[in-house]
């Protein structure tokens, strides 16, 4: 038998060629696609906010530093210039220096005032700011042995009130009097006047503006705190006094002590 034809083995090799390379361009057609997305999204959420956020919105967008009349979303597009968060109620805090100012120009502005500035005086300590209406001889501000002010006593309390009914700040109001006995009718004293003088601002300031809650104490002191310890007659020592206080200052967190660690106790059996 004829030897068979041996047939020819031809091998097929697939070549697999990969596609060109595009580079990076897919991420920026992405991101461009995130942006446009996150934009929709902020453009919904603005349009179901309210008049304020789209306000606040707006104005970081104009001054994004924040030091222009509008800041970002935590005020709300609140004026800075407005009234401070909390109390809408409660008037922007103001330096002593600039209250002692204040009351000085309101002074000025009296028609009475070169008749009434030597019998006023106004000082700053640690307290806070001191008007005092010092008397004279004859009563300036009180007719002798009276708790009724005079006209000078009412233009004067009431200009100053203008000023202090726009503070934050709380007011006592004391009455003194000097060492002469008062010759009253029964028990009423010195102690029974001077409080009834302070009573007396007290009327006069309401009037004038002096909000309810402002008013911290009328003291009554007679003659036991006076001007002029060494001339207790003068009719000096016989004064009202306006105090505005300083503002207390905001009480720090106490700081927690941390506990000692606990020491890891070993049980021998």
């Amino acid at each position: 038998m004829p030897a068979e034809k041996l047939r020819p083995i031809i091998i097929k090799k697939k070549i697999v060629k990969g596609h060109a390379h595009h580079g990076g361009s897919w991420k920026i057609a992405y991101a461009d696609f995130a942006t446009a997305m996150m934009s929709l999204f902020i453009v919904l959420w603005m349009m179901n906010s309210n008049a304020k956020v789209k306000e606040a919105v707006a104005g970081y967008f104009k001054d994004p530093s924040g030091k222009g009349d509008k800041s970002g979303t935590a005020n709300e597009g609140r004026d800075k210039t407005a009234l401070p968060p909390g109390n809408p109620q409660e008037p922007p805090k103001q330096e002593p220096e600039k209250v002692k100012n204040d009351l000085e120009k309101a002074l000025m502005s009296l028609p009475n005032f070169q008749t009434i500035k030597q019998y006023v005086l106004i000082t700053v300590s640690d307290e806070g700011v001191r008007m005092e209406l010092i008397e004279s001889a004859k009563g300036m501000f009180f007719a002798n042995g009276s708790s009724e002010p005079t006209k000078e006593a009412s233009s004067v309390i009431v200009a100053v009130t203008g000023v202090i009914s726009k503070l934050p700040n709380r007011v006592v109001i004391e009455g003194h009097t000097d060492s002469v006995p008062f010759d009253g009718v029964g028990d009423y004293g010195n102690w029974e006047l001077s409080s009834a003088r302070a009573n007396a601002a007290r009327i006069l300031m309401t009037h004038g503006g002096l909000r309810d809650n402002q008013l911290a104490e009328i003291r009554g002191f007679a003659d036991q705190q006076l001007r002029l310890p060494k001339q207790p007659d003068d009719p000096s020592n016989r004064r009202i006094s306006i105090i505005i206080l300083n503002m207390p200052k905001k009480a720090q967190p106490q700081k927690k002590i941390a506990e000692a660690p606990k020491k890891k106790r070993f049980i021998l059996f």
